[in-house]
Parts: C-alpha cells; structure tokens; sequence
C-alpha cells in the first residue's frame, strides 16, 4: 500500500487548493527516512511532547509547489511534460539538520548531486514559460533539497533547541538511490490525490 504524503485533517486543511511535484524514496533514502524519523518520535514520546507536532506520512522530495486551483490541468500537463524529458534523479543523504523558528522542522538533508540540481533547474525553467503560480520558490542556490521529518513550530524554544540538537547527525556513508518517477501531488475535498510519471518517457 502506497502511504500518502500527508494524513494529519489540519495540514490537509492548509493545503486545500495546492499543488506539488514530488519525488518519493522507495529503497535505501526511504529506509533510512524511516529509522531516523522513528527515532525522532521514540525521543518525542518520551519527553511527552506528541501532542505539539505532526509527521509527514511518507518521505517525500519537493521538487516545487503551486496555487492553481483553477488551472490543475494546465499544472499537471507542465510537469508531464517536464517529467518526459527528464533523467532518473540520484538522491542521496548528506545529514540530519533542521529548518530553525519560525518553521521548527527536522529534515533530512540531502546532497546536491549533479541530477537533482538539473531537475531542479529544469522545472524552474518550465514554469518560466508560464504564469502559474508557484509557492515560496527560492533559486536554485539558495533551495536546501531535503525530506521533512518532523514538524515541530508548536514546541517551546527549549524543547525545539533540544529536539534539533539530539537529532542532529552526519553520514560517514550516506544512503542513496535512483529516482525513475515523479508524482504530481493535488490537493481537494480534504484529501490528497496523486498521479505517477516516469521520468525519462518522452
């Protein structure tokens, strides 16, 4: 059973009208997404502060994100079209870090590798032939590729400061695997619905 990105009624709330291109994990990046987030909820239960955060329901690569609630078609023909012309993605570890206040997030931070950098830059480039709109872009210097493990903004700073020191870590050995698909992830009615396009099919 394919997991959804996002359970959690609230952020489905949040995302009402959105948008995304994703990329999902399914060998080593997944398995170690797994472990680490599982360890990040053993030290959150414990400290009894489950109530204060939330979880992504799958890992999961933002490659971009839209407001185009009128125009999901448009949307989704842009990213078929991009998805075709282009090459699997090498996804790779590099270190546990985390985004600091407002946002609070552990992340998995992942490695700039010469794929995920084109991919990136490929998709800028095909949004800029259009006027969709699109949801806190940054450049491609200053994006930080990662997997959102844990989000955190409702913890106090102390626990936060805790939470993103005992978690964070680097990888003498980082996992890796090749992405060979893209999902083109909307979000309606309170649900998240997702469509599949290999990469390379063009």
């Amino acid at each position: 059973m394919v997991r959804d990105f996002m359970t959690d009624a609230g952020q489905l709330r949040d995302l009402e009208g959105q948008q995304y291109v994703v990329l999902r994990p399914t060998g080593a990046v997944a398995t170690e997404f797994d472990r680490m987030q599982d360890a990040a909820r053993r030290r959150i239960d414990a400290a009894g502060l489950s109530d204060a955060v939330r979880y992504p329901g799958a890992a999961h690569v933002t490659l971009r994100g839209l407001y185009e609630p009128e125009r999901v078609d448009q949307v989704r023909e842009v990213v078929r079209r991009w998805a075709a012309r282009q090459h699997p993605i090498e996804l790779a570890f590099d270190a546990v870090d985390s985004f600091p206040a407002p946002w609070q997030i552990v992340i998995a931070r992942l490695a700039r590798t010469p794929s995920l950098l084109h991919a990136y830059a490929s998709l800028t480039e095909a949004l800029d032939d259009t006027d969709l709109r699109r949801i806190g872009e940054l450049s491609l210097d200053e994006w930080t590729f990662h997997l959102s493990t844990v989000y955190a903004k409702n913890l106090d700073a102390a626990d936060w400061a805790r939470l993103a020191s005992d978690t964070a870590h680097d990888y003498a050995t980082p996992p890796a695997e090749t992405i060979g698909e893209v999902e083109f992830v909307t979000y309606f009615d309170a649900a998240e619905h997702r469509e599949v396009f290999p990469l390379g099919a063009g």
